[in-house]
């Protein structure tokens, strides 16, 4: 268990975790120094050898006393992706066997809510079983931003046919905005740009609260630097607005901050900095 807020126990489901994209090409209005100011910021974001970014893919269970609830679901096996190809054909248990470590089974998540869609994070949605797609969670509903799926509907891609289609074929999906009221202890808040219809997801529970950040942050280091864009956001500069609000609001509530992409441990707290922000781990 990675933390637990209140009631609510937070489990880190790490997928994946291997070089990426090379900083200067992620954060396109970065200075060229970028690689070097992220390894002082963030000691071992940056591998030596190839100058390529070390991205953890992971996902984050939630076990309330009254529900299992799942944010995101990774790459997932057998998937096409064709831009990032090293996530393609995945072939690997890790996904389901954390889960397991975390004392649940397919058939035990309840919810799986998303903070969007792309590939990385709707991988597990479906299992290929005998040629066919299949849910991989049959008895959770999928909480889908509408904004995203408005976005990837009727344009023949891999990722709506393989891990996006099946789910809502079988009736499992609603398609939600920002404010859809989940419960007393999980709500969304609204963090567009990176995808249309982004959502963090605020924990609240006796008092305590944390955010799951999805995609508004990549690093820990854009906490210093909330103006980077980053290559795949499909609205770079409302990114950035939107990454500038939800830091602002981490501050002001004194959130428990948990990285979907950050370096482990991935968790940790946010301090105003003059006209920026300062990450700092427990």
């Amino acid at each position: 268990m990675l933390c637990r807020i209140g009631e609510i126990e937070v489990w880190r489901i790490l997928e994946w975790q291997g070089l990426f994209l090379p900083p200067e090409e992620l954060f396109p209005n970065a200075p060229p120094d970028v690689a070097q100011i992220m390894e002082d910021l963030a000691p071992g974001t940056v591998d030596a050898g190839s100058g390529r970014i070390i991205l953890p893919v992971q996902a984050y269970l939630l076990k309330t006393p009254d529900q299992v609830v799942l944010v995101d679901t990774g790459i997932g096996n057998h998937k096409t992706s064709k831009s990032l190809p090293f996530w393609s054909d995945l072939i690997d248990t890790r996904f389901l066997s954390a889960l397991a470590a975390a004392g649940v089974a397919p058939e035990d998540v309840d919810f799986v809510v998303f903070t969007h869609l792309h590939t990385d994070h709707v991988g597990w949605n479906t299992t290929l079983r005998d040629g066919a797609w299949t849910p991989t969670f049959p008895n959770a509903k999928y909480l889908m931003p509408d904004a995203d799926v408005e976005m990837l509907s009727g344009r023949g891609l891999a990722i709506y046919d393989e891990s996006l289609a099946p789910v809502i074929d079988a009736g499992l999906v609603d398609r939600i905005g920002a404010d859809f009221p989940h419960s007393d202890q999980i709500s969304l808040l609204a963090t567009p740009g990176h995808s249309p219809g982004h959502v963090s997801v605020l924990l609240s529970s006796q008092g305590q609260e944390a955010v799951l950040t999805g995609d508004a942050l990549h690093s820990t280091a854009q906490c210093q630097h909330p103006h980077w864009q980053f290559k795949f956001d499909s609205d770079p500069d409302l990114a950035v607005a939107s990454r500038r609000t939800l830091l602002e609001t981490c501050v002001a509530r004194d959130l428990t901050v948990i990285g979907s992409h950050f370096t482990l441990p991935s968790i940790g707290k946010v301090t105003s900095d003059g006209d920026a922000f300062r990450w700092t781990e427990p």
